[in-house]
């Protein structure tokens, strides 16, 4: 047995998230309290050096335990490289965000991976370069690195992902405290693998003009209603002409859903990510319980069986 005192290890855990917020894409990211990831990185002196082991524990049927296939593992194969630490590690993945349903799955692993292994180092790094590690775990599900999901399960409550002039910035907002959300998750449908890979080609490859400007105007207005508190601003702003039309197909009962969700009380609803779950905005919880029973009603008669969860915007990863 390895001498325990020459074990380290940090836990942290990180939320679920959802992303785009209708006009958003691949900028918005909004982290939930419904769920999260845990993630523990230990040294392990017994193990050869700069190897790395990951442990799958809790949900995590179907997601590979390889390092180059592991939100994870890809996170923390990253960093040590960065900073030249070679130590054996064994990482352990608890999840509790389920994979490819669009609530930021492989985001909250790579984002407690991220914040785990900086404080088991004590790595001197920013947040914005926090993000920027967590980002290399969605080449595992995406197949290309993406900021919106990762910057919320760090940062926390909304963030807007900005690139201009070649730097990239996480701009973070305080959600309005009375913002409550419905997500709906059809956890009978079978999504492929590489789900959010599969998501982005069916995307048009060119917009008119018009349609543009309608959803810059419609994502000002989500980060107004942000900005000033102000939720039934959100929801005037969550009205995507782009991203969600060419996506509502792969969703089986997306009308259904948003029409009777909206019929009981939604403010607005629009899919989570890449989907296929399905998100709806609400001032305050008076009507969650009966819009939750609409969203599973619209699934239901798609022929598939859902959960939903009743939340709200949450912390960013933290250590426990």
């Amino acid at each position: 047995m390895a001498d325990l005192a020459t074990i380290k290890s940090r836990t942290a855990v990180a939320p679920c998230s959802t992303a785009n917020l209708g006009p958003g894409y691949d900028v918005f990211g909004l982290a939930l309290d419904a769920l999260e990831d845990r993630v523990k990185i230990s040294t392990a002196p017994r193990q050869s050096k700069g190897s790395i082991q990951i442990k799958m524990v809790g949900g995590s049927q179907g997601i590979p335990a390889a390092v180059e296939s592991n939100s994870a593992g890809l996170v923390v194969r990253r960093m040590a490289r960065d900073f030249g630490i070679d130590d054996g590690l064994q990482v352990e993945v608890r999840k509790g965000v389920p994979a490819g349903y669009g609530l930021g799955s492989s985001a909250a692993s790579a984002a407690a991976a991220a914040l785990a292994f900086k404080e088991l180092y004590r790595l001197k790094i920013d947040t914005d370069s926090l993000v920027e590690y967590a980002a290399e775990g969605e080449i595992a599900s995406a197949g290309t690195k993406h900021y919106d999901n990762v910057s919320a399960s760090i940062i926390g409550g909304f963030v807007v992902s900005s690139s201009s002039a070649g730097e990239r910035r996480f701009i973070g907002i305080k959600p309005p405290s009375d913002l409550v959300l419905v997500a709906a998750v059809p956890v009978s449908m079978q999504v492929p693998e590489k789900k959010t890979e599969v998501a982005r080609q069916v995307l048009p490859k060119e917009v008119s003009l018009r349609d543009v400007v309608h959803n810059v105007s419609s994502a000002s207005t989500v980060v107004a209603g942000f900005a000033l508190n102000d939720v039934e601003m959100i929801a005037r702003g969550i009205d995507d002409v782009i991203v969600e039309p060419a996506r509502k197909h792969l969703i089986p009962g997306y009308d259904a859903v948003r029409d009777k969700a909206l019929a009981a009380g939604a403010l607005a609803v629009t899919i989570s990510g890449a989907g296929p779950s399905m998100i709806s905005f609400m001032k305050s919880g008076k009507k969650a319980r009966l819009v939750a029973a609409a969203m599973l009603e619209g699934f239901a008669g798609a022929g598939l069986q859902s959960k939903t969860f009743v939340c709200r915007p949450s912390r960013g990863a933290h250590l426990v």
